[in-house]
């Protein structure tokens, strides 16, 4: 049984959280204040912790920072009512994998949970924390993509649809993968965010280079060659 830490103090979210998922065959452990909750982080396995921003004692970024720093590598879901884009980019930049804002649906919640777990297992069958294809490489602990040695700033989105291409690499992804593995929905024919994100990711990761990595296939999918 696949076993989750929640770091909430708001006793009913922590109720619903840890019912919701023990009804989908996960074990629970709640804790109510960022101090208590990284000695049980830093002491305990763990698959996947879900972490609230605003608690007593550590709050959730300083706790995210402190697990990392201490070398804890499990996926952390972070919990935020704070929705702008520097709060999200705050939480990611202390080391969370995802962030959910408040208030938010309990499918939703699973739905990310399930996609960080997936993911998790995917790269515990790689023999090392660094994906690299050419002069492309990957960090899976710090974050960081480099082309050439030269850093390159990625969304979390397009940081996880470069991973993908990087697990599977010379291997044509189609659109209903794609969808599934990092959005966790089932693909629409009549939605073009997947071909605006390869968009948005090209352009990041081949701009200013003179050899193209991600290809098309049409009415096919994509491939990383």
């Amino acid at each position: 049984m696949l076993k989750i830490g929640i770091a909430e103090d708001d006793t009913k979210i922590a109720a619903l959280l840890k019912s919701a998922l023990e009804e989908n065959g996960y074990e629970v452990c709640n804790l109510y204040n960022g101090t208590d909750a990284l000695k049980t982080f830093l002491s305990n396995d763990f698959n996947l912790l879900i972490i609230d921003i605003m608690m007593p004692g550590l709050n959730g970024i300083q706790l995210c920072k402190h697990l990392r720093n201490n070398n804890i590598t499990t996926p952390i879901l972070m919990l935020t009512a704070m929705g702008t884009v520097d709060d999200k980019v705050t939480g990611l930049d202390a080391g969370a994998d995802d962030y959910l804002v408040k208030p938010f649906h309990l499918k939703e919640l699973l739905a990310r949970v399930n996609a960080l777990l997936r993911r998790q297992s995917t790269l515990k069958n790689t023999e090392t924390h660094q994906l690299c294809f050419a002069d492309l490489c990957l960090d899976t602990y710090s974050k960081e993509v480099t082309r050439a040695n030269i850093k390159i700033e990625l969304s979390a989105k397009e940081f996880d649809l470069l991973e993908l291409f990087l697990l599977h690499p010379n291997r044509l992804l189609s659109r209903q993968f794609i969808a599934e593995q990092v959005w966790d929905i089932n693909f629409e024919t009549g939605t073009n965010v997947i071909d605006v994100y390869i968009n948005f990711l090209r352009k990041k990761i081949e701009k200013n280079f003179d050899r193209k990595l991600i290809h098309t296939k049409i009415n096919m999918g994509y491939i990383l060659k």
